[in-house]
């Protein structure tokens, strides 16, 4: 590799990219992540067996992770699609204890991930609302300071930018699927009509959200112009 091509981290932009490659582990990453939840839905909405998709979307998961262990690579997207998965299946089993029918219990499933949009979007929005926001500590985290990045406003604005741009694929997930989940759960709405709805959605407002939200941030950080640290 040439020093033209050498990736430089003298710029907050070039800092974020980075870690945000990192965390997400890249197109393998966010498939990982992707495919078991889609599996389930997708298995939910054609053949309406409950036990089936959960079982299939397990399956995919575990599969995807002895992939990574037989390549010796990172296994920690897959063991969270797992563990997104397990979560869910817990929801599930609560509302069968309680006597729920299966669409209630398929209803259930998707409360965790919009329990996990609601607290992203409170902590990251509190975040950017004191000052203080999360895309910063990825700063801090390259530069060895955790808080220095905070002295400079541009970087503090840019950071509150790039906050607020992974913000907005969770509130959106929430103000679209919490009223539907509530209709079902109070009898406002029909439970099978609002599964199938949150299914879809689900794998409308996943991934493609999210990326919609990467690359709004692609365009802010494809400038190049903030600093690590500021000029004496």
């Amino acid at each position: 590799m040439t020093t033209e091509q050498a990736p430089s981290l003298d710029t907050v932009e070039a800092v974020v990219r980075a870690q945000l490659a990192k965390a997400l582990g890249g197109r393998r990453g966010m498939v990982e992540a992707a495919v078991p939840t889609i599996m389930f839905t997708v298995l939910w909405l054609t053949t309406s067996r409950l036990t089936l998709s959960l079982t299939i979307s397990v399956a995919t998961a575990v599969v995807l992770l002895v992939v990574r262990l037989v390549q010796r690579s990172t296994v920690q997207f897959a063991l969270n699609a797992l563990f997104g998965i397990g979560i869910g299946w817990l929801f599930v089993r609560m509302a069968a204890s309680r006597g729920g029918s299966e669409s209630e219990q398929a209803l259930a499933y998707f409360l965790p991930g919009i329990l996990y949009n609601t607290g992203y979007t409170v902590v990251l929005a509190l975040t950017c609302l004191v000052g203080w926001p999360l895309v910063g500590f990825m700063v801090g985290s390259v530069t060895g300071d955790a808080t220095a990045w905070h002295d400079d406003p541009q970087v503090v604005r840019l950071c509150t930018t790039l906050t607020w741009l992974l913000v907005l694929p969770c509130l959106l997930r929430v103000v679209v699927q919490a009223p539907l989940w509530l209709a079902g759960q109070g009898g406002a709405m029909d439970v099978d009509t609002v599964v199938a709805a949150l299914g879809i959605l689900k794998i409308a407002l996943g991934w493609p959200l999210q990326l919609a939200a990467l690359a709004g941030m692609a365009w802010v950080l494809g400038r190049n112009r903030t600093p690590v640290r500021p000029a004496a």
